[in-house]
C-alpha cells in the first residue's frame, strides 16, 4: 500500500476500503474519475489481497491500445517488463508467461476463456474496466461470470470500474456495494459553441481548433467521429507555429497510436485528433484543452433487415462528460463543445448498451456453447432483445452451428475461432476444400478497412488481387501490413501460410456464400444490375459495373436503404458451385395471389426458387391445417357469412340468452371463427381455395352443428317469419347481442291486435317498427296496446291528410286489419 500511496494518485484514498470490501463482497462497483489511477493501481493492489492471492487477476479493457498501454504502465511501476508479473492478451497477440499474475485482456478473450473453462479455475478476480462503454462482450462476460460465481465459484470476485456510471442503477441491479473515489480532478470550464454540421465537420473543426489554439496553452485533444473526419481536419488545418498534429484512431498501427499518446520530445504543442478511443483508459499527457465535435461513430443493427450499418450518432451526456474530463488531469482546463445548450438538454443521459442495438449472432453462439440458450435465466445488466436473439439463432441454424438451439460439432469448431460466426464458418468450409489461404485474405478484407478507393467498385476479387500483389512485392505500406497481419493470423490457425499465387475469382464468391448464405443473389434480367437475394431483399449494382453482367453473386457488405440495398462488397459465383446450397423442399402454403392452398416441390436457395412443380398427392392434414389457419386469419372473410347466416347466428344467440340450459354453442361470429375446426372440418374435403369456400352452404352447415332437438327449438322459439293480423307473412329481423328483434309492418295490418307479438315462447317482445302506407316510419314500440290508446290518435290526423284514400278507423283496436287501402267489403 505504501508504494501506491507515494504515487499521490487519488485512487489510493479508497484502496483500504476497496480491499476490505473485496474480502466480504462477491461483487463491487468502483467509480473513479479519469486520471484517478484506477486502471493501474487497483489491479496491482489486489496482488496481495487474501481473496485473490495465489490466483490470477483478469482485467478487461474495451480496446487493444488501452490494454497494451495499461499493461506497460503497470509493469513499469513494478520495474519489470511486460509478460512477467503483468501481461496482456489481445486478438492475435499475447504477451504472458508462467509468472504472470495480472492479465489485461480485451473483452472477446474473456468470453473465449469462459467457453473453454466455465469454472475459471485459477482465476481469483475479474475486473471490468470502463464498463460504462457497455459492449456486448462486457455484458455477456459479466452475465456468464455471475452465473459461474453463483453455481460453482462463490469465491470468485467481480469488480466493476468506470468513470461515468449510472451508479444507482448498476448497484441496484448487481446488489453490490459502491465505492466512489472523488478524485482530484482540476476544474474544467465547459463552453458551448455553435452547432457543428456533420457534412462539413472536418472543415468546421479545423477552423475552430485554429481559433482555440490562439487562446489556450498546452496540448489540445479533439474528438471526432471517425478516421474520415480526422483526415479532413488535418487537411484543413493550417500550419500552426510550434505545433504538431497527431491522429489517433483504431485502424492506425500501434506504433503511431503510441506516438499520439506520448508527449512530444521537442517540446512542441500537440493537437491530437482522436475518435472515442481516447475517451477512457488511455493517459494522454499534456492535455489542457478538449474540443468535442459531439459525434461518434458506431454500428447500428436493423433486426428487420438483418443488416448492420455504420452510423454517425450524437453522443450522450455521460460521453460528453468523459471527454471533457480529459482537460482537467494536470490542472484547470477548458472544454469546448460544438453544440448549443438546447442540444445539450435533448441529449441522452447515458449511451445505449450495445446488446440492445447490435447483431447478436456471436452472443447466441456463445450462449449455445455455454449450454444455456434461455437468455432469460441469466443475470443481465440489460437483457438482449428477443427478436434479435431469434435472428441470431436462425442464422446459426443456417450455418449449421446449432440445431434446435443446441450447439453442433461445427458450432464448437466455429466458436474456437476468434472471429464472427460467419467468418468462422467460411474458414472451416474453406479448410475442407484447401482454400484457407483465400478465405483468410477474404476475412481480412471484410474485417478491416477497404484498401481500395471507393470508386473501384464492389468486386472482392480486385481486393484479393491487390493484397497478393502487395504481398509478392513485400510491400511495407500500412494498409497492406494491417490486412496481411490479420490474414496471416487466420492461416496460422490452420497451420497454413498466406499465398501470392493467382486465384479463380469465382472461388471468392463460393467462399463468401459460406459466410453469407442468405445473401446469395440471382440476377433479375440481363445486365440490369438488380439481384434478388436468398433472404428476399433486392440489391442493385451500377449497370456499368462488371459484376452486373454476372448471373449470380454473393454479397458481403451492403445496406438496405429505400428497400433497395446498395452493394459495397461482393463477388461473382459460378452456378455450378451452388449445389451444396440448394435444398429440395416441399412447400405447402397459402398463396395470397391465387387465394388458395398450394403444394409445391421446389429446389431453392433461401427464397430463390430454382425450380418448382406441383405435388400430386400432398399431405391432406397439412393442407387442411393451412386452410383452417387462413380462415381464422381472415376473421371470417373467406366464409360466406351472408345475411341469412347472420340472421341464424342472431336467432341462436337470442335462444341461448333466454334458455341457457338449451346447450347451444357460442355462436358469436368471433367464437365460431376461432373454433371453426370443430364444426367446419367435415365439410372441407377437397376444398383448397377461397372461391370454393364461398360456395359452402354455411347456413346448412351451422344448422347441422346442432342436434335435432336444438334445431326444433330454433324453429319454435325464434321463427324466421311471423303472420300478422292482415294475414301477411313477414320476416323478423333478428339483431346481435340478444337485442329485441324488429318487425317492420304497416299500421293498418296490425288493426285489432292488442298484444305485442313475441318470440322465445313469449319471453322476448318484438320491437315493432310501424310504417305508413308508403312504408315510411311512423312509430317504434314494444307496447301495441298503449300505441292504440294514445299515440295512434296523434299520428292519425297526419296520416289521414297524407293518405286520404286509406282507412283510418276511430277504434283501431277493434277494426279489421288490411293489407290494402281499405278492407274488402263482404258480399
Amino acid at each position: 500500500m505504501s508504494v501506491f500511496e507515494n504515487l499521490g494518485l487519488p485512487i489510493t484514498d479508497v484502496l483500504r476500503d476497496l480491499l476490505h470490501q473485496i474480502t466480504i463482497s462477491p461483487i463491487i462497483v468502483l467509480q473513479a474519475p479519469p486520471g484517478a489511477g484506477k486502471s493501474t493501481i487497483v489491479p496491482l493492489a489486489m496482488l496481495d489481497n487474501p481473496s485473490t492471492k495465489s490466483k490470477k487477476i483478469l482485467m478487461l479493457e474495451p480496446r487493444r491500445l488501452a490494454a497494451k498501454s495499461i499493461a506497460e504502465r503497470m509493469a513499469g511501476l513494478l520495474h519489470e517488463k511486460v509478460g512477467e508479473t503483468v501481461g496482456y492478451r489481445i486478438r492475435f497477440e499475447t504477451k504472458v508467461s508462467k509468472h504472470t499474475k495480472i492479465e489485461v485482456i480485451t473483452e472477446g478473450i474473456l468470453t473465449r476463456m469462459l467457453m473453454d473453462d466455465n469454472t475459471l479455475d485459477g482465476i481469483g478476480m475479474i475486473i471490468f474496466d470502463e464498463f460504462h462503454e457497455r459492449s456486448i462482450h462486457a455484458d455477456l462476460s459479466l452475465a456468464l461470470a455471475r452465473e459461474c460465481q453463483e453455481v460453482v465459484r462463490p469465491d470468485l470476485r467481480l469488480l466493476i470500474m468506470s468513470a461515468t456510471l449510472d451508479i444507482k442503477g448498476i448497484s441496484t441491479t448487481l446488489n453490490a456495494p459502491t465505492i466512489i473515489s472523488e478524485g482530484r480532478m482540476h476544474p474544467v470550464e465547459v463552453h458551448f459553441t455553435r452547432e457543428a454540421n456533420t457534412f462539413e465537420l472536418g472543415k468546421q473543426c479545423a477552423k475552430f481548433v485554429e481559433e482555440i489554439h490562439e487562446k489556450t496553452k498546452g496540448d489540445l485533444l479533439v474528438f471526432l467521429p471517425g478516421q474520415g473526419e480526422i483526415m479532413q481536419t488535418m487537411e484543413n488545418l493550417r500550419e500552426l507555429s510550434g505545433t504538431i498534429v497527431r491522429p489517433l484512431y483504431g485502424a492506425l498501427p500501434f506504433s503511431q497510436q503510441w506516438k499520439a499518446i506520448q508527449p512530444s520530445q521537442d517540446g512542441k504543442r500537440r493537437i491530437v485528433l482522436a475518435t472515442s478511443i481516447a475517451e477512457t483508459s488511455l493517459t494522454i499527457e499534456g492535455i489542457t484543452t478538449v474540443v468535442d465535435s459531439g459525434y461518434g461513430r458506431g454500428i447500428e443493427y436493423d433486426p428487420g433487415s438483418g443488416l448492420s450499418r455504420l452510423i454517425t450518432y450524437r453522443i450522450s451526456k455521460d460521453e460528453a462528460d468523459q471527454r471533457s474530463g480529459r482537460a482537467g488531469r494536470l490542472g484547470p482546463g477548458q472544454a469546448y463543445r460544438m453544440w448549443s445548450m438546447s442540444t445539450q438538454d435533448k441529449m441522452k443521459a447515458h449511451r445505449t448498451p450495445e446488446i440492445e442495438s447490435q447483431d447478436l449472432t456471436s452472443l447466441c453462439l456463445n450462449l449455445a456453447s455455454w449450454g444455456n440458450t434461455n437468455a432469460e435465466t441469466l443475470l443481465w445488466m440489460s437483457p438482449p432483445p428477443e427478436g434479435t436473439l431469434v435472428q441470431g439463432f436462425d442464422l446459426l441454424e443456417d450455418l449449421g452451428a446449432v440445431a434446435n438451439r443446441k450447439i453442433t460439432p461445427t458450432g464448437k469448431e466455429m466458436n474456437r475461432l476468434p472471429c464472427h460466426p460467419r467468418i468462422a464458418h467460411m474458414l472451416l468450409e474453406a479448410h475442407k476444400i484447401d482454400q484457407v489461404h483465400l478465405a483468410a485474405d477474404i476475412a481480412a478484407i471484410i474485417e478491416e478497412k477497404d484498401p481500395l478507393p471507393r470508386d473501384t467498385g464492389p468486386d472482392l476479387s480486385l481486393r484479393v488481387e491487390w493484397l497478393r500483389r502487395k504481398r509478392a512485392d513485400k510491400d511495407t505500406g500500412f494498409s497492406f501490413i494491417r490486412l496481411d497481419r490479420v490474414a496471416s493470423s487466420y492461416t496460422q490457425l490452420f497451420h497454413k501460410e498466406t499465398s501470392t499465387v493467382p486465384f479463380n475469382p469465382y472461388d471468392c464468391g463460393l467462399l463468401l456464400s459460406f459466410a453469407y448464405p442468405e445473401r446469395i443473389g440471382n440476377a433479375q434480367g440481363a445486365r440490369s444490375g438488380r439481384f434478388q437475394l436468398a433472404n428476399g431483399h433486392i440489391v442493385k449494382l451500377p449497370q456499368k459495373d462488371d459484376l452486373s453482367a454476372e448471373a449470380w453473386l454473393a454479397v458481403a457488405n451492403m445496406d438496405a436503404r429505400d428497400n433497395l440495398g446498395k452493394v459495397y462488397l461482393a463477388s461473382a459465383i459460378n452456378p455450378k458451385d451452388l449445389a451444396s446450397q440448394v435444398k429440395e423442399v416441399e412447400i405447402i402454403k397459402w398463396d395470397k395471389k391465387k387465394k388458395a392452398v398450394t403444394a409445391l416441390h421446389q429446389k431453392r436457395i433461401g427464397s430463390l426458387v430454382l425450380s418448382s412443380k406441383t405435388i400430386s398427392e400432398p399431405d391432406k392434414a397439412v393442407m387442411l391445417d393451412i386452410l383452417i389457419g387462413e380462415v381464422k386469419k381472415s376473421k371470417g372473410i373467406l366464409l360466406p357469412f351472408d345475411e341469412k347466416v347472420v340472421q341464424w347466428l342472431n336467432r341462436a344467440e337470442l335462444v341461448s340468452q333466454h334458455s341457457p340450459d338449451a346447450g347451444l354453442p357460442d355462436v358469436k361470429k368471433e367464437s365460431l371463427i376461432w373454433n371453426c375446426e370443430t364444426w367446419l372440418t367435415p365439410y372441407l374435403s377437397g376444398i383448397v381455395s377461397a372461391e370454393e369456400l364461398q360456395q359452402l352452404d354455411l347456413l346448412e352447415i351451422l344448422s347441422y352443428s346442432l342436434d335435432v332437438s336444438q334445431q326444433e327449438m330454433m324453429k319454435a322459439w325464434v321463427p324466421e317469419r311471423i303472420v300478422v293480423p292482415s294475414g301477411s307473412n313477414l320476416k323478423i329481423n333478428y339483431r346481435p347481442d340478444g337485442q329485441a328483434p324488429i318487425l317492420e309492418v304497416r299500421i293498418q295490418e296490425m288493426f285489432g291486435m292488442l298484444e305485442t307479438p313475441a318470440v322465445c315462447r313469449g319471453k322476448q317482445k318484438i320491437l315493432l317498427h310501424l310504417l305508413s302506407p308508403g312504408y315510411k316510419p311512423v312509430q317504434v314500440t314494444d307496447d301495441l296496446e298503449s300505441f292504440w290508446s294514445n299515440t295512434y290518435f296523434k299520428v292519425k290526423k297526419e296520416l289521414k291528410r297524407r293518405y286520404p284514400k286509406h282507412w283510418w278507423p276511430e277504434n283501431p283496436d277493434t277494426a279489421k286489419p288490411t293489407s290494402r287501402a281499405k278492407p274488402r267489403k263482404k258480399n
